[in-house]
């Protein structure tokens, strides 16, 4: 069998189990869950020794180091995996909810109700821990998925998703709810791309050039986990220590994700007192500073940035930094450069905060807090299936409701149009 007959089997089969799945009983899909999380910790050593294999192969591409970090796993971030798998089980289930209801003149009673999606195909790269995330929240969304990852993790997710698609199996449901794509050729892409038939929302989570390709190819709808360009800006007075906090955790906590900052904005005003403690303690932690003509005035070590900077994800220990004249300006760079992802504001002024928070139209819009925070699993979704940057239907980390559409449910006694 060739492989775009592969992957169109692996999505019919996908279709026919996702119609049991999306009736199946939160008990059940719960159980699926917490056998799933179960499996992670007692399959731990076989997806450590998978996971090392993928880390031979990227050493010796000579990948990068935060290429490389997105991909390692450890103990610790496997227990992390299995405990997001076990907070979604403890989520309200969404199938079934009803959003809202009214009654027509008719008597007709009108009601829309929370259904789930299909068959969800999700098409990633780099990070394995992804694979039990996505997996997990379209289990219990009552979602069928279907898992392409990135080459350079093959073992690691074929593992992931054999054990996984086992422990569906032990709580009483289709395995088959669970497809994996193991095959390294972009082909297979290709072929999920086009399977409209079968895959109701395509999912894809990567660089940038890689996202837009999904986008331009697909006749699947395709909702966009997009570029990253998160900024910090320090407003005029805001606490200085605040701020260095904020700023060294939401560069430095994991430069390699997509929720880091990688522009810092710092109002004129307070950058002669902030920034020179800020670069210190930047540099300290291994970050190499890009300031405008402003920030290097007050520290000379920092090089030039060019006008690339500000619109560069690094995803690496690079910051670009600028000063600028005020709130307004500030705003101005962010619409200008920013991915609609996270961006965040440091100031003890509420007129400030709110104004932000008024016209910073991203997907997150913080106050005095790290970008880090955008994430689902700190956002109490249990986990994440992207973090879209697209407006329709989803914006910002997607859980379980944003796998879900919502269908008008009509009850009456009779009644017929006139």
């Amino acid at each position: 069998m060739d492989l775009t007959a592969r992957v169109e089997a692996k999505a019919r089969a996908a279709r026919e189990a996702a119609s049991s799945l999306a009736v199946a009983s939160t008990r059940a899909k719960n159980d699926a869950l917490h056998q799933m999380a179960r499996g992670l910790e007692e399959k731990a050593a076989a997806i450590l020794d998978a996971n090392r294999l993928d880390l031979d192969r990227a050493k010796s591409a000579g990948l990068t180091g935060a290429f490389v970090d997105r991909l390692t796993l450890t103990d610790a971030r496997i227990e992390s995996t299995a405990e997001g798998l076990r907070q979604v089980a403890a989520l309200p289930d969404p199938v079934g909810e009803i959003v809202e209801g009214w009654r027509r003149p008719s008597g007709l009673q009108i009601s829309r109700v929370r259904a789930p999606l299909g068959v969800v195909g999700f098409i990633y790269e780099s990070r394995p821990n992804v694979t039990a995330d996505a997996a997990g929240l379209c289990i219990k969304s009552g979602n069928a998925v279907i898992l392409r990852g990135g080459s350079e993790a093959i073992e690691s997710n074929t593992t992931i998703a054999h054990l996984l698609a086992k422990a569906v199996e032990k709580a009483g449901l289709s395995p088959e709810v669970i497809q994996y794509v193991d095959s390294a050729d972009r082909g297979a892409v290709m072929a999920m791309l086009t399977l409209d038939r079968y895959i109701d929302l395509i999912i894809p989570r990567g660089g940038e050039e890689f996202v837009r390709l999904v986008a331009e190819r697909a006749t699947v709808p395709v909702l966009k986990h997009d570029k990253g360009l998160c900024h910090v800006y320090v407003d005029e007075g805001a606490d200085v220590d605040m701020a260095l906090a904020v700023t060294l955790n939401a560069k430095t906590h994991r430069v390699s994700v997509c929720n880091a900052m990688e522009t810092l904005l710092v109002h004129a005003a307070i950058a002669p007192v902030f920034l020179p403690l800020a670069a210190t303690r930047l540099q300290e932690a291994g970050v190499e500073l890009r300031g405008d003509e402003r920030t290097r005035e007050v520290f000379g070590e920092a090089r030039p940035a060019t006008e690339a900077d500000w619109a560069e994800e690094y995803l690496a220990p690079i910051l670009a930094v600028r000063v600028v004249d005020d709130l307004d300006a500030a705003v101005a760079h962010i619409r200008r450069f920013g991915t609609n992802h996270t961006d965040v504001i440091v100031t003890e002024s509420l007129a400030s905060a709110r104004e932000f928070l008024r016209r910073v139209n991203s997907s997150t819009v913080g106050v005095n807090c790290s970008t880090a925070f955008s994430d689902g699993y700190r956002l109490g979704l249990g986990a994440e299936i992207g973090i879209s940057t697209s407006k329709l239907h989803a914006f910002g980390p997607m859980g379980l409701e944003e796998l879900t559409t919502r269908k008008f449910v009509l009850e009456g006694e009779g009644q017929l149009r006139e």
